[in-house]
């Protein structure tokens, strides 16, 4: 005789995450016009990001036009890759890991966009030469106040754009690994043992995206008056939101997916849910971002006046501040 204890469980609570045909026949009402919003959504994004590719094509300077690109194409392309693993569940990890992927190049791209908008390398060294770079800042060393600054030279630009352009690299070469594990039965992100793929490749790939942040936070912390006159800002500003959403609150949501904090809704299990719920969130954030980040970057791309003219209109501005 059965207890009130031995409550039988949904067969979907803990099966695969359900085919793209049965998301769309368990659809209702509120569900169609949810999945429709959101895909109208990640559909506007990509028309604004090509028409904005349009625009830098045609009004930017050669040297930016590829970075800017790049940059600009961070939200647009998460939220489609989040569109893509709304409508197929079972698709969601290549989906990230594309999404990832992409954004590891980013992380390089905004380092050398910063560098191209003083002018390119030369530029920065001939501008900068007589300065210091802190090196006390987030997120590896945002502590260690005691850290001396590091002169500004072609050896030290070189180990900036290194740091940065490794994660590039080796996301790939690591989701390229990841993908092959998987299709040997090896790799499996809610297999948090010790013996599983994920515990292992999972951490050192953090390690790697908080080394390649450190180099752009230096440079941002170096560059952020210069630039201020462009924006640099809130253009640093929304790189970091993009961080944010589309790694460590796809992590946290992810992590509560597992431990069954989500409860399972057929069709979707606990884990399948809480992915399903991080793509609807990212897509309507993208659409956000993306819509913000046009605006900052399309604008006149003059270059920006030499230090020298810099300081001395300084100068002026201090002196007749002081005779007044």
């Amino acid at each position: 005789m059965n207890n009130g204890s031995n409550r039988t469980m949904d067969p979907t609570c803990t099966s695969s995450p359900p085919l793209a045909i049965e998301i769309i026949l368990e659809l209702n009402t509120l569900g169609i016009i949810l999945y429709s919003v959101l895909t109208f959504m990640a559909a506007v994004s990509v028309l604004v990001y090509i028409e904005e590719c349009v625009y830098i094509y045609r009004k930017v300077p050669a040297n930016k036009k590829s970075v800017i690109i790049w940059v600009n194409g961070a939200a647009p392309v998460i939220g489609t890759m989040a569109c893509l693993g709304m409508w197929i569940p079972r698709a969601t990890m290549f989906t990230d890991m594309t999404s990832a992927c992409y954004f590891a190049v980013v992380v390089f791209k905004f380092l050398i966009l910063m560098i191209e908008e003083v002018g390119g390398d030369e530029a920065f060294l001939r501008r900068a030469g007589k300065h210091k770079l802190k090196i006390s800042t987030g997120p590896c060393c945002c502590c260690c106040l005691c850290l001396p600054h590091v002169a500004i030279t072609r050896r030290s630009l070189f180990l900036l754009k290194l740091g940065s352009y490794q994660f590039a690299l080796l996301k790939l070469v690591f989701t390229v690994l990841s993908i092959v594990l998987y299709t040997n039965g090896t790799f499996d992100l809610s297999d948090l043992t010790i013996t599983g793929a994920a515990i292992w490749i999972n951490p050192f790939v953090g390690i790697l995206t908080i080394i390649a942040l450190w180099p752009v936070a230096i440079m941002f912390m170096h560059l952020k008056t210069t630039l201020r006159t462009i924006k640099i800002i809130p253009k640093y500003a929304m790189y970091q939101l993009v961080l944010v959403l589309s790694q460590l609150q796809t992590a946290i949501i992810n992590i509560l997916a597992l431990n069954g904090t989500i409860a399972c809704s057929p069709p979707f299990s606990a884990p399948a849910r809480g992915y399903m719920m991080s793509q609807q969130l990212l897509i309507l954030e993208m659409f956000i971002i993306t819509l913000v980040t046009r605006l900052l970057y399309r604008r006149q791309y003059d270059p920006l006046p030499e230090e020298e003219d810099y300081d001395n209109e300084n100068s002026k501005i201090a002196v007749s501040s002081e005779s007044a």
